[in-house]
């Protein structure tokens, strides 16, 4: 039974993977940054209200000594939407998601900055590894037009840097005795309260009106799918297999799902080289989450 949990966190790889397809064609539509933000977190707060209703109602409960890591945890998850929406605008959607996932690597050198935890020679050799297939995925190596705009991957190590000093404070707000769940709905409600004066509300109202029906749709699938499910799934298998293992699957689908979804939708074929590099990184991550195990 405890290895049919072992697909929760593969399934929240895939979701996460599908988020450029929804960034794109919203962006397409006419929607900017902040407003794409308003709509995904003011509807993802919905199904992690009820998944707090039905799981344990007093995960509401927190005190005001919560707020200030609940605001740095808001603060991260705007700045890695941001930066990562963006990143997938201008580069493949594999590289981004891969630059994306490369946030242990800056957890790990964040960790020995400020805590002075020690790196060993194994996560060396593995941030070594992974630096080096994120080089070969951007395509510089190569004599051809496919070389992935600068300001695109500095937005995906931006995007990677956020989702760092997020996972340290939301270990932080953990260690305090808050649950994922908590964290997550009271930044996220955070988040929304904040976007709403930078929120475009006529280019929503442009967007839906092209068909109700369909593009409500759509920002519902959006918000559940590419934010809320996924850490919803990723968090119940917590119950069930270890965290090193629900990290390594999660980290390892997230990018091949991108990879997959930006060849079949939007024929982003990768060179020989780009390949190489796409595969290299996931090893030396997988490897860097098990030495964490």
């Amino acid at each position: 039974m405890k290895k049919t949990y072992l697909i929760l966190p593969i399934l929240a790889g895939i979701m996460f993977g599908s988020a450029g397809i929804f960034v794109r064609t919203l962006t397409h539509n006419g929607i900017d940054p902040t407003t794409l933000l308003f709509l995904r977190f003011s509807i993802a707060s919905i199904p992690i209200l009820l998944a707090i209703l039905f799981t344990n109602k007093g995960l509401f409960k927190i005190d005001l000594s919560d707020l200030p890591l609940f605001l740095a945890c808001a603060i991260c998850i705007i700045g890695l939407n941001l930066c990562y929406n963006e990143s997938m605008n201008t580069i493949p959607l594999s590289l981004a998601a891969v630059l994306l996932s490369l946030a242990p690597i800056y957890v790990l050198i964040l960790a020995y900055i400020l805590f002075g935890e020690k790196i060993t020679p194994k996560k060396l050799v593995c941030m070594f590894l992974a630096i080096i297939g994120c080089l070969l995925m951007t395509g510089v190596l190569e004599d051809s037009l496919t070389s992935a705009p600068l300001l695109g991957i500095l937005l995906g190590i931006g995007a990677g840097l956020f989702w760092a000093v997020y996972l340290m404070a939301s270990k932080k707000s953990i260690e305090r005795g808050k649950h994922t769940y908590t964290i997550l709905f009271y930044s996220i409600v955070l988040i929304s309260i904040a976007l709403i004066p930078f929120t475009d509300f006529s280019q929503i109202a442009s967007f839906v009106s092209i068909n109700p029906t369909l593009t409500i749709a759509f920002l519902i699938i959006h918000s559940t799918f590419s934010f809320a499910l996924p850490y919803i799934l990723s968090t119940v298998s917590l119950n069930y297999i270890d965290s090193g293992v629900s990290s390594i699957l999660l980290s390892g689908s997230e990018p091949l799902a991108a990879l997959i979804f930006g060849l079949l939708l939007y024929s982003e074929i990768p060179t020989i080289l780009m390949f190489f590099g796409f595969v290299l990184s996931m090893i030396a991550m997988m490897l860097l989450g098990k030495t964490n195990t």
